[in-house]
């Protein structure tokens, strides 16, 4: 066996190894929900998907040179020591009210979730009163959200970005069509930076060349998504988030490898048609993600189902277009060449994901490690 030959397995689980993180799409998504009591008090949880907590935790490492994590109680503490050094109450003029941790730990109500529950006493602070999450918010990265639930005389939702000011709670909050508008980007976010949703898009596309099979394809995965989207959402239908991932993957391999087979669009809209169902389920575990306001759950849903079809419409728009002007390039027909290759890295991207949320991965780079 020739030393390329040896190497191969190695050299193709290390370029996945190494591109695949870059395109797992990650919520960034933090909450907050501030809880006025009396003698100008305030109580605060912040809440995290425990998946950002770990990687915005590995990034500041630092803090914490030469504590011992594995001591029981300890990582609790480092946790609540993070998110109160990033999260602060304030008047105008910049005085802070003393704060403290007072829990730090599993979220009770998601597994998934991590949980901190802060407390600020703002008595010695005079004039309105600023929550700033600035901090935390540069920290989680430039896609980052944070959304914020306040209670009491101002109740109402915001959603704070990187680049927003401190809140000021002693003015109303966004209306639920404020509100409504931040869901859509939302949206919109999740299917560009969803890059298992957009290779399935592009799979299925690769043999398109006429515009009436894309108008299909289209409509069919806007349709069936669109349902079980709703349904999840409202709590009425529920799949365990992690098989739902896998089978999206599963999905993704499907119509890649489709292609090798079969050059006919007209009938796939029956492909994404089905597997819309199950890409609906992921994009719900996305709006659940950013906390759907409880009074304007519809709004919510409707908002953000809109965003999702914006930035599918966004990516036939680009990619199909792209494909056709390839298309004049070779002689006015498609590349089988051009097909086979995309159609290839998008079966390995496929077969990665499906092999990390199903937990096989490890075992599956250990054993082409050992047979090198």
């Amino acid at each position: 066996m020739s030393w390329s030959s040896k190497c191969l397995p190695l050299v193709v689980a290390a370029l996945l190894a190494s591109l695949a993180p870059a395109f797992a799409h990650t919520a960034d998504i933090s909450t907050a929900k501030i809880t006025p009591e009396k003698d100008r008090s305030y109580q605060i949880d912040v809440g995290f998907l425990a998946t950002d907590l770990e990687r915005i935790f590995s990034q500041t490492m630092a803090e914490r040179a030469g504590v011992e994590l594995s001591q029981p109680g300890v990582l609790e503490t480092q946790i609540g020591k993070l998110v109160q050094r990033r999260v602060s109450m304030h008047d105008a003029e910049g005085h802070a009210c003393a704060g403290r941790v007072d829990y730090a730990g599993e979220d009770p109500a998601n597994a998934d979730s991590a949980l901190v529950k802060l407390k600020f006493d703002c008595s010695g602070v005079a004039g309105q009163i600023f929550y700033d999450a600035k901090e935390l918010l540069a920290v989680a990265g430039s896609k980052a959200k944070h959304l914020v639930t306040l209670t009491g005389e101002n109740a109402g939702e915001t959603m704070l970005y990187p680049a927003d000011p401190p809140l000021d709670l002693s003015k109303p909050l966004e209306t639920v069509w404020q509100l409504m508008w931040k869901f859509v980007q939302a949206g919109v976010e999740h299917i560009l930076t969803g890059y298992d949703h957009v290779c399935f898009l592009i799979a299925i596309l690769l043999w398109a060349t006429r515009v009436w099979p894309v108008v299909k394809i289209v409509t069919a995965f806007t349709v069936s998504h669109s349902i079980t989207l709703s349904l999840a959402a409202l709590d009425i239908v529920t799949l365990p988030s992690q098989w739902v991932e896998a089978a999206i993957a599963a999905s993704i391999i499907y119509v890649a490898v489709e292609n090798f087979f079969s050059r006919r669009v007209d009938g796939r809209w029956r492909d994404t048609f089905l597997f819309g169902f199950i890409h609906g389920f992921g994009f719900a575990s996305s709006l659940k993600e950013l906390g759907v306001p409880a009074n304007a759950v519809l709004p919510a849903l409707a908002s953000f189902n809109i965003g999702v079809e914006l930035g599918q419409v966004a990516i036939v728009l680009v990619f199909v277009p792209a494909l056709l002007f390839i298309d004049k390039q070779t002689g006015g027909k498609r590349s089988p060449r051009l097909v086979y290759a995309l159609s290839a890295a998008i079966v390995l991207l496929g077969a990665y994901w499906l092999l990390e949320r199903v937990g096989a991965l490890d075992f599956v780079l250990a054993h082409l490690g050992h047979s090198a």
